[in-house]
């Protein structure tokens, strides 16, 4: 069993032990309130933690862990013509955990929208023998290095057909959504992780550089993150918690959610 530690508060694994977490420590994340702790693989498993795997979309398998480790978030198994692809990351990973993963086809390609969610990233890469792609801009960050991990550069990457990491820049300078042209029943669909936090309300998304310490994103960001977009229609957007998913004109929403954030973000008699 795994026993590299694994940061509790944000969940990331580290390849050997050390005292502090330079993920929490930076200000787009915290330190837990009961200092800096660690668990592992194994000691999850030994906790109860198990895998919950749902629909969240035609084609798009929900990812998560009950109870939830780190921030919470689910990850997103989906189902490409030309492979699986497994958006973002969670902590926990078993024996059951890969076979029921194998059992939907298994994982072609990882893409994972930043580093908050890196999670136990290697181990899954090795589970599935499959590559990690990463935006060379976070390459910092990156807590376990693996021959696993690709770096790529630029402002998109092609995973294969139709298949799209947009290097979206929001909240991390690597901070990375994918579009999925060929999503079924729908004109395209947006993982977008917090990169683009689709929020309560689910006909809108939010942006911000830390949402822990409610830090908001630098208007020229989101501008340059809007540009990128532009050229890509989608109707679904998939944020990073269960049932968070713009479901019907999901570019649109984007827009707007750029419009009203700019107003907000800047003074009046500056255009947004």
């Amino acid at each position: 069993m795994n026993v590299l530690p694994i940061c509790v508060t944000c969940g990331v694994q580290y390849a050997g032990p050390r005292e502090d977490c330079p993920i929490c420590e930076d200000e787009r994340q915290y330190v837990g309130w009961d200092g800096q702790r660690w668990t592992s693989l194994e000691e999850l498993a030994a906790a109860g933690h198990r895998t919950l795997i749902e629909e969240e979309g035609p084609d798009v398998i929900g990812v998560g862990t009950t109870p939830s480790t780190g921030i919470g978030q689910r990850a997103l198994l989906v189902r490409t013509p030309g492979g699986n692809v497994l958006w973002d990351m969670v902590t926990h990973l078993d024996d059951d955990t890969i076979e029921r993963i194998r059992e939907l086809g298994g994982v072609d390609a990882i893409a994972i929208s930043h580093p908050h969610y890196y999670g136990t990233m290697i181990d899954w890469a090795h589970a599935f023998d499959a590559p990690v792609y990463i935006h060379a801009r976070d390459r910092e960050w990156v807590a376990r290095p693996d021959d696993s991990v690709v770096f790529w550069e630029g402002d998109t990457h092609t995973i294969s057909d139709g298949v799209t990491l947009i290097n979206a820049g929001v909240h991390f300078d690597g901070g990375q959504v994918m579009h999925w042209r060929d999503a079924p029943g729908s004109g395209g669909a947006l993982m977008s992780g917090d990169i683009l936090q689709v929020v309560k309300d689910r006909r809108w998304v939010g942006f911000m550089y830390s949402y822990p310490n409610l830090i908001p994103e630098r208007p020229r960001t989101v501008r340059r993150a809007l540009s990128l977009l532009e050229p890509y229609a989608f109707d679904r957007v998939y944020g990073a918690w269960w049932k968070h998913v713009v479901v019907a004109d999901g570019s649109e929403a984007v827009r707007r959610s750029a419009e009203r954030y700019l107003t907000f973000a800047l003074d009046d008699d500056t255009p947004a």
